[in-house]
């Protein structure tokens, strides 16, 4: 009891309170001049994120410098945007920023990344590092619509994505476990493989005529809840998803089940972190890298084809941009556990779906910069700025029986 008591001592110290609440500091700064609450003077922003920058500072300089750099960042964004959004007109603002609206749309671009997160999750928590999650995403893609206009149903159009995609997966698991090729190398060469091959066989099925339009009559359903439709700010937001949304939850909660809770979970979890000792107790290191590659691709490909059956109901060559890559940084934001990756992705859907509303108001310029926020957030993610993520200790090394 008192071990335990320690413990959340120290997890919730007095300097790490006093970074979080300079990170809600900054994001108060910012949401003060937004809907509905239309704070029109530029000092609020300016006085609260500065008061936010202190705490950061308080907090760094006392060793707690994750909270410490995020309350900064996060204040210093959140003053810059305050005195944006203040400056803006009411009129705009209540264009741009409907709540409910934004974060319906934040979960309908989130999906995606949640299915290529949770691939790479299991990939790299075997000790495969799996670049190739971009490529399984475009396999999906392209094979879920043609399995859908070829047979008219979206679920055996999933069931077809996730075999393209676990076909794919399996050529990352040959050449990275048996025949020990450079992961990384070995995953980006099946990006370029699959965007070759995916826009091959789109030309040669379709051509100039692009896919039929009747992949929106035949595409993954939206769910209604037809109870929640009078819930205020609650029905807007989850009373039409389409059913893919639903089933990224499912997936997140048992992923964090699977691998927290289960033998199997152990074990990818030792072949992921100490693949001798795990061979020496009995555990197939080589099987149990295998059955989590492929899996990966099977997964990474339902988001795929979400995006081409369930979301834009279409398929253009290399129509993923970039987002196979994007989850993999959201899956090293989450530290490779399912539920904070999960608000990794949620970070990235909003910019997108706020880049979507802004052109509305402020002009196309101001869409295309926050189009470019989730790769920013990458790089940032990348560079290890907010905390470093250390990842399974195996990963990216192949391992030899001896």
């Amino acid at each position: 009891m008192t071990a335990l008591a320690m413990r959340l001592g120290d997890r919730w110290s007095s300097t790490r309170v006093v970074g979080a609440v300079g990170i809600a500091l900054g994001v108060l700064a910012f949401w003060l001049a937004l809907p509905p609450l239309h704070t029109r003077t530029t000092v609020a922003p300016v006085v609260i994120g500065i008061f936010g920058a202190a705490a950061g500072i308080w907090a760094a300089s006392r060793g707690e410098r994750r909270a410490g750099g995020g309350a900064i960042a996060a204040s210093l964004l959140g003053i810059v945007l305050g005195v944006l959004a203040a400056s803006s007109s009411v009129a705009h603002l209540n264009a741009v920023v409907v709540w409910s609206t934004l974060l319906a749309a934040t979960l309908r671009y989130a999906t995606p990344l949640v299915y290529a997160a949770i691939g790479g999750l299991y990939c790299e928590r075997s000790g495969v590092v799996n670049v190739a999650l971009e490529g399984m995403l475009l396999t999906g893609a392209y094979f879920g619509i043609w399995a859908d206009d070829l047979t008219h149903s979206w679920v055996l159009a999933l069931l077809v994505a996730m075999l393209a995609g676990a076909v794919l997966a399996s050529i990352h698991a040959v050449w990275s476990i048996s025949l020990k090729v450079d992961q990384i190398i070995a995953g980006t060469a099946l990006n370029f493989l699959a965007l070759g091959v995916t826009g091959y066989l789109f030309v040669q099925h379709y051509g100039d005529q692009g896919t039929p339009g009747t992949i929106d009559r035949y595409g993954v359903p939206d769910i209604h809840l037809r109870f929640l439709s009078s819930w205020y700010f609650i029905g807007p937001i989850f009373g039409q998803l389409n059913l893919m949304i639903w089933l990224s939850f499912v997936l997140l909660l048992a992923t964090w089940v699977i691998v927290f809770r289960t033998p199997f979970g152990l074990r990818l979890r030792s072949v992921g972190e100490h693949p001798r000792a795990a061979d020496t107790v009995g555990i197939s290191v080589y099987r149990t890298r295998y059955v989590a590659v492929i899996a990966s691709g099977a997964i990474a490909a339902l988001g795929g084809a979400y995006l081409s059956i369930g979301f834009v109901h279409s398929f253009n060559q290399g129509m993923t941009n970039g987002i196979g890559f994007i989850g993999l940084a959201a899956l090293v934001f989450g530290k490779w556990r399912p539920l904070a990756t999960w608000g990794a992705t949620l970070l990235f859907g909003f910019s997108s779906a706020l880049a979507d509303r802004l052109p509305a108001a402020y002009g196309d310029q101001w869409g295309t910069l926050f189009q470019a926020l989730p790769y920013l957030l990458t790089l940032i993610a990348v560079a290890g700025v907010i905390g470093r993520s250390v990842g399974p200790a195996a990963a990216g090394r192949p391992y030899s029986r001896q």
